[in-house]
């Protein structure tokens, strides 16, 4: 077998291995929370050698985090396509919030990762990763703004109200059974859309 195939093994592997940990990771998080969870837990649903999960991770918490980033750049994705499909604010705002709601209850293990974990996810959000998330959001403002779709607001506070209500109603909607995306859909668009407006008239 010629370097560079052996070399391309190596890097499947590899692949594999850190992909079998945060799966096992995410299912282990879900069931018993991320407080109670060892690096032993997850260690046992892999199959892996104990040793292998800190070839690829230090501790526990740096597995939280990457599944955390891991999501935050899929909906990051999302959500600068589905505003930059929008013809208008308020399709703007409203399809920002259904996507990032519909994301988070489309994967079951993603659910109850966030669900059993809210506190100590909302501890990770000042981490630059999803942060990242909230400058999009603050470009996308920007953008609108200088097309002249939006009032000339402070797109910072705009960015960070809408970003930071988005995650308290999905902490909420994920705790309710079932979760009513349409609802916390409506009550967030319309406080934003709402507040934007009495903006409007100061």
């Amino acid at each position: 077998m010629s370097a560079a195939a052996v070399a391309g093994r190596r890097e499947r592997t590899k692949a594999a291995n850190r992909a079998a940990i945060l799966a096992a990771a995410r299912e282990v998080f879900a069931e018993l929370g991320y407080g109670a969870a060892t690096v032993r837990d997850v260690v046992r649903r892999t199959g892996l050698a104990a040793g292998t999960f800190y070839n690829y991770f230090p501790d526990k918490e740096s597995v939280l985090r990457a599944l955390v980033e891991d999501n935050a750049a899929v909906i990051r994705a999302r959500l600068r396509e589905a505003r930059g499909r929008a013809t208008s604010v308020e399709q703007f705002v409203h399809d920002g919030y259904r996507t990032y709601f519909e994301y988070i209850l489309e994967d079951p293990a993603t659910f109850e990762l966030m669900r059993r974990n809210a506190g100590t996810i909302r501890e990770l959000m000042g981490e630059p990763a999803l942060g990242a998330g909230v400058e999009d959001l603050i470009a996308d403002l920007r953008e609108r703004i200088a097309g002249g779709d939006l009032a000339d607001h402070d797109a910072e506070y705009m960015g960070a109200a809408m970003a930071g209500a988005g995650v308290e109603i999905a902490m909420r909607m994920i705790e309710r059974d079932p979760p009513d995306v349409e609802g916390a859909t409506r009550f967030a668009t319309a406080l934003f859309l709402g507040g934007l407006a009495r903006l409007g008239r100061a």
